[in-house]
């Protein structure tokens, strides 16, 4: 089994409930490739629990080499910035993580727009957050600056065929409709409307476990943003007892605080997902890791 597909398998433990942790692949993603071998390895798993629906969208999402191939653009255009994974990776993270957090807040009694507005059931739900998650950073193809709107018309252009085989019309411009609002409702003031919209703002931001925002650092990238990042080290998702969805974040310096705050913390706020996420961040043991040796401005 191959790095990534180590990865697939683990991110998709996390949507069943098997693990709790948010799975660390290698953070630079799939190693860079000819554009057919890498679309050919990308592949998206989670656990359907018999959704037709949400299969039949995964599948079509697997076999559309258009898609597949933004994919590799966006990784391509992370890589030209020095930024941390956009690969079909992060996105089958973020879609694992994103059925994790509805089917838990739906186990609690919180209902999503699809059945609160439209009358339809849990199950399309998981196929808007599934919609969102997979087709979030399209735009990244693109260019990083405006990526969401960029996003929007890329995805517009494929909805329509990747649900074809689960929906018909009218339905199918519904659940059209708001898996774009989600991916739109990921960026920083994004204002999402729905608890699917909000659910994939905040899973995108969880991708930041073990090693998946260190290329920064790494390369030489010092500063507030990839010292916080490098302070992560684990990050699970439960069943809370006072909300809905507990998230706790292990760090091993306190600089991670930032990264909780500015992150994560600012994706919560003013969304369907405000009071219903408790969010608790620790560092183990006596001692913090030491991230810098120094700084200094040119």
């Amino acid at each position: 089994m191959t790095p990534e597909e180590q990865s697939a398998a683990a991110a998709a433990e996390v949507a069943e409930g098997t693990t709790e942790g948010v799975p660390a692949p290698d953070a630079g993603g799939p190693t860079r490739k000819p554009p057919r071998e890498a679309i050919a390895e990308a592949h998206v798993r989670a656990p359907t629990r018999g959704n037709r629906r949400l299969e039949s969208f995964i599948d079509s999402v697997n076999a559309d080499d258009q898609v597949r191939g933004w994919w590799y653009m966006a990784q391509v255009n992370a890589e030209r910035l020095g930024m941390s994974d956009h690969s079909w990776v992060h996105m089958q993270i973020v879609l694992n993580i994103s059925l994790r957090l509805l089917r838990l807040l739906v186990k609690a009694g919180v209902e999503p727009a699809m059945v609160a507005d439209h009358g339809m059931r849990d199950r399309d739900a998981e196929v808007v957050v599934a919609g969102g998650a997979l087709l979030h950073d399209l735009g990244m193809s693109i260019h990083r600056a405006d990526h969401e709107e960029y996003s929007l018309f890329l995805a517009q252009s494929a909805l329509d065929r990747l649900l074809a085989d689960a929906y018909r019309q009218p339905e199918r411009t519904v659940v059209e409709a708001e898996i774009l609002h989600s991916i739109i409702g990921h960026r920083r003031r994004g204002e999402p409307y729905t608890v699917e919209a909000g659910v994939v703002r905040v899973a995108d931001a969880l991708d930041m476990a073990q090693g998946r925002t260190r290329i920064p650092i790494e390369t030489g990238h010092e500063g507030i943003h990839s010292i916080s990042a490098a302070a992560i080290d684990e990050v699970r998702i439960s069943a809370g007892e006072d909300h809905p969805v507990r998230i706790e974040i292990q760090l091993n310096n306190s600089a991670g605080i930032f990264q909780v705050d500015d992150l994560l913390a600012t994706k919560i706020r003013g969304t369907p997902l405000e009071g219903k996420v408790e969010v608790i961040a620790e560092i183990e043991g006596e001692t913090e890791k030491r991230l810098l040796s120094g700084f200094r401005l040119a």
